[in-house]
């Protein structure tokens, strides 16, 4: 018999921690369009909080800015160019 003394030891794989995709010093308003439109769809809708890896407070913020720039026409409300292609 060759059991091993500890037969539910984790195995030690090595993994590396991702990025937020907000820094600190990252402002989220409606005018930040580079950083908004990395949490947007290609259909442009918004995308969810566990895709997008941020915090409630920070998706919220995000969730606000996207709509105050839909509505300055700084974004579109919907992203229907695949429809127009046929």
């Amino acid at each position: 018999m060759n059991k091993s003394k500890r037969p539910f030891t984790k195995s030690k794989r090595s993994f590396r921690r991702r990025l937020p995709p907000i820094q600190s010093g990252d402002r989220i308003d409606y005018r930040n369009m580079s950083l908004i439109s990395r949490f947007i769809s290609e259909l442009g809708k918004i995308l969810s909080r566990r895709v997008n890896r941020v915090t409630l407070k920070q998706q919220r913020l995000i969730t606000i800015a996207i709509k105050q720039a839909r509505i300055l026409s700084l974004l579109p409300f919907l992203n229907n160019q695949k429809q127009f292609e046929r």
